[in-house]
């Protein structure tokens, strides 16, 4: 079964657009996990623009399911994840002001760094999953450093689709079949939305989890987000 985690990031935006406690993080995440969610991700930045660490750390008390944190492993992020001690961290290259996340890790030029970062976090009894592009030689990087599972960045998959569905498909499920091969776990994530979805999880339908924000939170504003759990959870049966 491929397991949805819902990105609960664009409620902390909406939240601190007005300041106060509205609407309240926690209480929506413990309605995605009623409503059939079978995963909480937050991805903290350093500005606090969204998520902040003090969300986490309440988070960390509070969810159920899975609690997967995404981040840069600058010292601060990994003093509050081995803290906490999610199910899943997700490692992501990004910059302190970097607007979204829009690319994955060269594994094999960071690889002293990974593989610390990932041997710590394995410590604290945390699995690993590196944030890459769907690229076989970053995929056997990732193993090599001894990760988990990888995440796939799906944006140029979103973006091809709508032209050449079969063409966006192809190097993820390269890259897929390959971890399968080096026992690799995968996930995927970033644009994955009602129109994507089903035909990647076709595809790929192996794939372990798959994280969705922002697309999610959309079609919320219209079709509630109880029936837009429902609708997302359809496309991954």
């Amino acid at each position: 079964m491929t397991h949805l985690s819902v990105n609960i990031n664009k409620i902390a935006t909406l939240r601190n657009a007005r300041g106060g406690r509205v609407p309240d993080v926690l209480a929506v995440a413990a309605d995605c996990e009623s409503f059939g969610a079978q995963g909480i991700t937050v991805h903290p930045r350093p500005d606090g623009r969204h998520i902040r660490y003090d969300d986490v750390v309440r988070l960390g008390q509070l969810v159920r399911t899975e609690f997967n944190i995404e981040g840069y492993p600058s010292p601060s992020f990994m003093d509050l994840v081995t803290k906490v001690g999610p199910t899943q961290v997700t490692l992501v290259p990004d910059a302190a002001s970097q607007l979204t996340s829009d690319h994955g890790w060269d594994t094999w030029a960071s690889e002293a760094f990974l593989r610390e970062t990932t041997e710590r976090l394995h410590a604290a009894g945390i699995r690993v999953s590196i944030f890459i592009a769907a690229d076989v030689h970053m995929a056997e990087g990732a193993a090599r450093i001894g990760a988990d599972r990888i995440e796939l960045y799906t944006g140029p998959y979103a973006v091809a689709y709508a032209a050449d569905r079969e063409g966006a498909i192809a190097p993820f499920a390269q890259t897929a079949a390959r971890c399968r091969e080096l026992g690799l776990g995968v996930n995927a994530g970033h644009d994955l939305s009602l129109d994507n979805l089903a035909f990647f999880h076709r595809a790929i339908p192996w794939t372990d989890e798959v994280s969705i924000g922002h697309a999610l939170i959309c079609d919320a504003l219209y079709l509630g987000l109880k029936e837009t759990i429902r609708s997302y959870r359809a496309c991954l049966a």
